[in-house]
């Protein structure tokens, strides 16, 4: 309100440990990780951001924020065509092999994986969010960690070993 804005868009604030808000960014745009709020609110962000852009108000959507409850536990995993043997270093090539993990708890949005895509050092190096949910963290983890190992690719090295230890790690 203090600056007019109207529209969809992510704040981003720290939490310290007495409970205040520090703000760090705000951001005119859906972020990345949008499909983890989507999975633990059952509110589709783009589609309202596309209908507040055209004039719709929140509660003509029937969304009210005192009414949008948090359920379970949501995380992203971004697999990506860089090689953390290398500094992370993307990797460049063409897609010989995709196959997609699946199962309850798990959404994929996939962009360039798939068989035959060329990858280019000009561009995000992102092939697929893999975006799991559960009841608890225990179960998105686990869930996200079995939809890691599932996914298949060649041709391009990727970031799936390290997303695997990452979510191995007890901490």
């Amino acid at each position: 309100r203090a600056i007019g804005y109207v529209n969809a868009g992510t704040v981003e604030f720290l939490l310290d440990g007495e409970g205040r808000h520090v703000f760090i960014e705000m951001n005119p745009r859906i972020q990345v990780e949008h499909t983890v709020t989507e999975e633990t609110t059952d509110v589709d962000l783009v589609r309202t951001q596309l209908l507040v852009a055209e004039g719709a108000r929140l509660h003509e959507l029937g969304l009210r924020q005192e009414d949008i409850r948090q359920r379970g536990f949501a995380l992203q995993c971004r697999i990506t065509t860089e090689d953390p043997s290398a500094g992370f270093r993307p990797d460049t090539g063409t897609i010989a092999a995709y196959r997609a993990p699946g199962g309850a708890g798990v959404r994929l949005d996939e962009g360039s994986a798939y068989v035959g895509s060329e990858i280019s050092p000009y561009f995000d190096p992102l092939l697929l969010k893999l975006t799991t949910r559960g009841p608890d963290m225990l179960t998105a983890i686990a869930r996200a960690r079995r939809a890691v190992e599932e996914v298949r690719i060649r041709g391009v090295t990727t970031n799936q070993g390290f997303l695997g230890k990452l979510l191995d790690d007890p901490d």
